[in-house]
């Protein structure tokens, strides 16, 4: 079914999936993270994450007691704040850059009994100063596609003007894994359509550009079956070591079984400890789901053993904090050789640039 959303100046048509779902069913939404259109129900599921609180709850009690943490996007709730000075830091700077969340932080925080050992800043964390540098920083700024929020960015600003130099950074390692798939089967066997939940994330997300653009898309509980090859590391984030902001990685990937690929799958793995078990985003129960990204315009089919040799690149886009994600892709089967590339900026008035968005935006 189509719905249609408008705004100053723009109106599209969205595909929605109107049929019963199940709280399991596979599940299309636009990413979110990496823009300001946080809403209580956004951040409510993220403090009800516990396969992701209980490994960052572990590290601050490793780390913060004693200690002066950094909190960057620190939310409406204060979240990692309060769970620092509850694991007994001895002060807390909390920043917060969205308008709303930083005046629902100052409310909160006005309740908080022992406050006074906190610190609220509104603003980018690349625009402020504090002093005394933190010797922890935390912050839960990964997105499904675990680089897409700045978190590179970010904490190497942190780093170079922030932190102490024997300062912590949780989370400590965060991998981008990648998987050729077929997006149509990532549904087992639904139609390819949005959730109804996504339209208001789309309109909000629309209203912030200026207008429609191609959406990220996030698949929630992708149907395993789907992924037709072995995964690969694409991209590679070490908060406490040698942290690239900007990457590129060549990969291989081997077809496991016969099917069609027309994108790949990418999703997060995060540890917040060096020894902790990590959390595989596309395994666990967890608010962060996985990114499908479209090479070809319609599916190739392969058989078991064929290749796809796949390039990931991240640049800083204009704002110098989120990275524009570049793909090419080389397929190798019986049939030749295909190739591709895909485009994915952070911010853009581009629409239609592939035939599956061509699908989910009907004019």
């Amino acid at each position: 079914m189509t719905h249609y959303i408008e705004g100053t100046g723009w109106r599209t048509g969205v595909l929605v999936d109107s049929s019963p779902s199940t709280e399991t069913a596979p599940a299309l939404m636009p990413t979110h993270g990496e823009y300001p259109i946080y809403d209580a129900e956004l951040y409510d599921a993220m403090m009800a994450d516990t396969e992701r609180n209980w490994r960052f709850r572990d590290a601050l009690e490793k780390y913060a007691h004693d200690r002066i943490v950094l909190d960057i996007g620190t939310g409406s709730e204060l979240f990692w704040a309060r769970e620092s000075l509850r694991s007994g830091a001895r002060h807390v700077f909390a920043m917060e850059a969205m308008e709303g969340s930083f005046g629902a932080a100052s409310q909160a925080l006005s309740g908080l009994p022992d406050g006074h050992r906190v610190t609220l800043l509104h603003g980018e964390s690349t625009g402020l100063a504090i002093e005394p540098k933190a010797e922890v920083c935390v912050a839960e700024i990964l997105g499904s596609l675990p680089s897409a929020e700045g978190a590179a960015a970010v904490f190497a600003d942190a780093k170079q003007r922030h932190l102490t130099s024997d300062a912590v950074i949780i989370p400590d390692l965060c991998l981008t894994r990648a998987a050729a798939v077929n997006f149509a089967d990532l549904f087992a066997g639904r139609a390819p359509a949005f959730s109804g939940a996504a339209l208001p994330q789309l309109q909000r997300l629309f209203e912030w550009n200026g207008g429609p653009f191609d959406v990220r898309l996030r698949v929630v509980n992708p149907a395993q079956e789907a992924i037709i090859s072995d995964s690969a590391q694409v991209e590679r984030l070490e908060f406490n070591g040698d942290l690239q902001v900007e990457q590129e990685t060549n990969a291989r990937l081997t077809m496991t079984r016969p099917g069609t690929v027309d994108g790949v799958l990418t999703w997060l793995v995060m540890r917040c400890l060096p020894d902790q078990e990590p959390l595989d985003a596309l395994q666990g129960r967890t608010n962060w789901a996985s990114i499908y990204l479209p090479l070809f315009d319609n599916g190739i089919p392969v058989e078991a053993g064929d290749v796809l040799n796949l390039t990931f690149r991240s640049v800083l886009s204009n704002d110098g904090v989120h990275p524009d994600y570049h793909l090419s892709g080389e397929l190798h089967t019986a049939r030749g050789v295909y190739r591709a590339r895909h485009f994915s900026p952070h911010r853009s008035r581009t629409v239609h640039n592939h035939p599956i968005y061509q699908s989910l935006f009907p004019k």
